[in-house]
This record gives structure tokens, C-alpha cells and sequence, in this order.
């Protein structure tokens, strides 16, 4: 495996029902899908309401802010894109609005990540079209 293969991130697979999450990740934005027929929030995007099935939907601003609800910390890289980053955590966020987030909580020693931590929303670009929702402690 090449040095360049190491070092090239791992890229979501954009399509038509994601869009516009991806689109407002790269303004800065986190945006998630609220069902016009319901008002459920959901995270991910989906073509149908997972509550009442309509495929009516409106992309909504959230606030960005949540808590740790779990996490765990890799020792490992288990993709090459990852090996400059170990130890490595992968966290659920459940955002204050409530929809849980996959994601990654920087800007905190690992050590010291605990459950119910307070964060809110960054963004790290890795291109000028793709930027990837982080989360940063809210005291930071």
C-alpha cells in the first residue's frame, strides 16, 4: 500500500437523500431531516418517515449541541486513513434536539472523554466540498 493510499480520508457515499446534509456540512451547517407530516427529527436521512412513513420532508438547522451518550476509544487502526490518529475515539452524540450522531469528539485528551460530556458542533474539511461533522467539548 502506497504512503498516498495511507493518508486519503475515508469519503461518505453521497446520493440524492444525503445531499443536502453533506451540502450543509461544507457551509458550516448541521441540517437533519424533519418529517412534514409528523414533525419527527431524523438522523440519517431517509426517504421515508420512520415514524409514519411519508416521504414528505424539510431539511431543518439544529443546533449543534448534545451530549456524549457513548464511546469508544480504538487503539488500532483499522483503515489506513486512520493510522496518524491513534488512539482514536468514535462517540454517539445525541444532540440536545435528540437524533444520535455517529462521530468523533476532538479537542479532548481520550482519557478524559467521559458519558454526559457537553459538546457542540465542528467541522473538519477535508476539501472545499466535504466537511465532516466533529464535535469539540462546549466549554472549548
Amino acid at each position: 500500500m502506497s504512503d498516498a493510499s495511507k493518508s486519503e480520508p475515508i469519503r461518505p457515499t453521497i446520493n440524492d437523500v444525503n445531499r443536502p446534509f453533506w451540502d450543509a456540512c461544507a457551509r458550516g451547517e448541521l441540517r437533519l431531516q424533519r418529517c412534514r407530516s409528523c414533525g419527527h427529527l431524523r438522523y440519517p436521512a431517509a426517504i421515508v418517515c420512520p415514524e409514519c412513513l411519508s416521504a414528505e420532508t424539510e431539511w431543518q438547522a439544529v443546533s449543534g449541541r448534545g451530549k456524549v451518550f457513548s464511546f469508544i476509544v480504538f487503539q488500532r487502526a483499522y483503515h489506513p486513513a486512520w493510522e496518524g490518529r491513534v488512539p482514536y475515539n468514535v462517540a454517539l452524540i445525541e444532540l440536545d434536539e435528540g437524533p444520535i450522531l455517529l462521530s468523533n469528539v476532538i479537542d479532548v485528551d481520550n482519557a478524559r472523554l467521559t458519558v454526559g460530556l457537553d459538546v457542540r458542533i465542528a467541522f473538519e474539511r477535508l476539501d472545499e466540498a466535504l466537511s465532516i461533522p466533529v464535535f469539540v467539548p462546549a466549554a472549548s
